[in-house]
């Protein structure tokens, strides 16, 4: 595996950590997190998106995913940018548990 690919692998379990406050689930759980680019220079491009574009918390999520990305060694810089296409379709893009907790079959 490459530093860039390790790099990538850090990053997403990182940002398994973050957890949206009123889901209780992860931001990778819930789908949200649509891409992880790691440029040759090792800095950090996250594309993810909210449950809404109205989300109370989206400012905190996307802090807080900036910050879990830039803690695995290595990295130069992260960014993390938030869109709203494709929209978040919890049937298609959370996790099998996560549906499950949601209550989607």
């Amino acid at each position: 595996m490459s530093d860039i690919e390790s790099i990538a692998e850090q990053v997403r379990k990182e940002l398994g950590t973050v957890m949206d406050p009123e889901i209780g689930l992860s931001l990778t759980e819930l789908g949200l997190i649509y891409d992880v680019n790691v440029s040759e220079d090792k800095g950090v491009n996250v594309v993810m998106t909210f449950t809404s574009m109205g989300c109370p918390y989206g400012p905190q999520l996307q802090a807080e995913a900036q910050l879990a990305a830039s803690r695995p060694e290595g990295v130069s810089v992260a960014n993390v940018e938030v869109v709203f296409s494709p929209p978040w379709d919890p049937h298609t893009m959370a996790s099998e548990e996560a549906r499950e907790m949601l209550g989607i079959y």
